[in-house]
């Protein structure tokens, strides 16, 4: 038994107070967000400092370390002696005490450091330089320049109200996603991560290409509840990678079906990535309502890849899971089918409408009521004890802790853009490109995305995307949630993006293959996801928005265009194609899936002439080779 030193019990005292926090402001009564959101953070900052602490044990680093610990300590102190004024001030219009200033400045300086230690240097040097243009902004040239800031509107913006700190994200965070993470590690400890995984790789058993279809089914399935695609790409590619190997995919390829199937779990329904709760959020519309929206792009992507691997197995004649040498032990699916009742309530709760925090909470108890009636089932076979129940528990602690830090440190750059009004001329100047060409704006828009996703987690991605590009596609015309929709895309497709692109290395590194060439080669069979983002700009049916039969004729050409793009990357359709014939399919399939009625039709004619001309191939070969036998 191991023995937990000092540090550890600190740790896992602060998790026990952590949760139990969490489980008041559910159960019993929520606080009000200046006071809940401070704590929240605040104890995030414990669990990240015990977590990581300083890797040098000099004089120093202790020294450094106490006055992190104490300013948290402060920052406690502070929240709870103001409460009442904190709460019933009225922002920019009550006076800022000198305490007010000191806690500003502490706060600022403790989460850059938590920053640091938790998500590198990149966020942590975009933070600097927006503060420091908030300063001395007077000495930035053109668009950037501004009067810059004082003391007392620092204050008032970062800690004293809604739009710093404290804001829409860090609120998400307290109010949804901490319940959300703690259901995904609960519902994967329990079993129901591995029954997914297993059922995956039961109904993609047959055929040519299953262990790739496994992946594809078994990766979407497990995304559906965790939401990140390296958590995905390590639980279900260690399976699925050396069997693709195995049957004849490249290492490269394995690795690349792996990641963009588990990057696809951060925009498929019902629980999407972090990112999407906080867009339902700062739309102020439920996270039903975004979850709806995305089903349509979310299938066609999840088609995509299917009928890629499909198509890339015929053409080379892959085999199936059952032809493997290894032994694929998969225990029965239909006795362990209740552990999908917590996932089933959860999503349950949240197309009824209620709250967040309310269905992940009704998620949480099915879980741990159905693991105590597991005692009751196949003789206690799948029950979990605590102490693996309580493991589960602190990794999703972590998790929401390292999830805190981005989302109230993104808080500081939206408040300094707002205060600055860095946003509104970033998008005149877009929109003065846009107004002559949209094309050209959104091609911005999306480089732009897709830079800072693949600098920042997904979640810093979609935060400072959207203070920076969504307005501009609001000016010019477009809708909010099909405006949201497009940088939350480019946010997450940066992950399978080189150079930069963790999914792909992370699924590289379990394949053995060339990190820069599987994600090259992810950015190939992800094609569509790049595609859809445009395509419901302009045409927002696939969102759901519009009349049925929009949706419908919307749906369709996008699913037909899909397919020919699939057999195009592959190179078959029925039969192996010619370089001649897939430059002819790629072009059908990206008029297709162009939104103007004529160049559907120029799409529609090139693919289907290519289709019906291997029908026709293919029926000439088959007779021929009846005539021989």
């Amino acid at each position: 038994m191991t023995r937990l030193n000092n540090r550890d019990k600190l740790l896992y005292s602060i998790m026990a107070i952590f949760l139990l926090f969490q489980l008041y402001i559910a159960l019993i009564k929520p606080l009000d967000p200046m006071l809940q959101s401070p704590i929240h953070l605040l104890l995030a900052l414990l669990v990240v400092f015990l977590m990581k602490p300083l890797k040098k044990d000099n004089m120093a680093a202790k020294i450094f370390e106490f006055i992190c610990y104490m300013a948290i300590i402060f920052l406690f102190y502070y929240t709870f002696s103001q409460t009442d004024r904190l709460v019933n001030r009225v922002q920019y219009v009550d006076q800022v005490f000198t305490i007010d200033y000191i806690a500003t400045a502490v706060t600022i300086f403790i989460l850059l450091e938590a920053v640091r230690r938790t998500l590198g240097s990149v966020l942590y040097g975009l933070i600097i330089f927006f503060i420091i243009y908030d300063w001395f902004g007077m000495y930035f040239p053109g668009i950037l320049a501004f009067k810059g800031t004082n003391w007392r509107s620092f204050t008032e913006v970062m800690t004293m109200g809604s739009s710093g700190v404290y804001g829409a994200p860090l609120y998400t965070s307290v109010t949804s996603l901490f319940y959300f993470i703690l259901f995904g590690a609960l519902f994967s400890t329990c079993g129901g991560g591995q029954l997914l995984i297993d059922i995956g790789m039961k109904t993609s058993s047959k055929g040519s290409g299953g262990p790739a279809k496994a992946a594809v089914i078994s990766s979407g399935l497990m995304g559906m509840i965790s939401g990140s695609a390296v958590a995905n790409v390590s639980t279900t590619g260690v399976l699925t990678i050396p069997m693709m190997k195995e049957v004849g995919y490249e290492p490269h390829e394995a690795g690349a079906i792996e990641a963009v199937a588990s990057t696809g779990g951060q925009i498929m329904p019902p629980i999407m990535g972090i990112g999407a709760f906080i867009m339902a959020e700062m739309l102020g519309v439920p996270y039903k309502d975004v979850a709806a929206a995305a089903i349509i792009p979310a299938l066609a992507y999840f088609i995509s890849i299917l009928l890629l691997v499909t198509f890339l197995a015929k053409r080379r004649d892959a085999g199936d899971i059952e032809e493997i040498s290894t032994e694929i032990k998969i225990e029965p699916i239909l006795p362990r089918l209740y552990l999908l009742l917590p996932a089933i309530i959860l999503v349950y709760y949240i197309i009824q409408g209620k709250s967040l925090m309310r269905s992940g909470m009704m998620g949480i108890f099915a879980i741990i009521a159905i693991n105590f009636a597991g005692l009751l089932i196949q003789d206690g076979k799948n029950y979990i004890p605590i102490k693996s129940i309580w493991e589960s528990i602190k990794d999703g602690i972590q998790q929401a802790a390292n999830i805190a830090i981005p989302t109230a440190a993104c808080g500081i750059i939206i408040g300094i853009v707002i205060q600055s009004g860095l946003a509104s001329r970033f998008a005149d100047l877009i929109a003065s490109l846009g107004t002559e060409n949209l094309l050209v704006a959104l091609l911005i828009a999306m480089l732009g995305c897709m830079i800072l996703g693949m600098a920042l987690p997904t979640v810093a991605a979609y935060l400072v995307s959207n203070i920076l590009f969504v307005p501009v596609l609001i000016r010019l015309g477009i809708g909010q949630l099909p405006a949201n929709m497009f940088v939350f895309y480019f946010g997450i497709m940066a992950q399978i993006t080189p150079p930069v692109c963790l999914a792909s290395y992370t699924a590289a590194g379990i394949a053995g293959a060339d990190s820069m060439k599987t994600g090259v080669t992810g950015f190939v069979y992800a094609l569509v996801a790049f595609l859809v983002p445009f395509i419901f700009i302009y045409q927002p049916a696939i969102l759901l928005i519009g009349s049925v039969k929009e949706i419908i004729m919307a749906s369709f050409v996008l699913l037909l265009g899909t397919v020919y793009l699939a057999a195009a990357m592959a190179g078959y359709l029925i039969i192996p194609l010619n370089k001649v014939k897939r430059g002819i399919l790629l072009a059908g399939a990206l008029l297709l899936i162009m939104p103007e009625p004529i160049t559907d039709i120029i799409g529609l004619v090139m693919g289907t002439s290519i289709l019906v001309l291997n029908l026709i191939i293919s029926r000439k070969q088959k007779l021929g080779d009846s005539v021989e036998g």
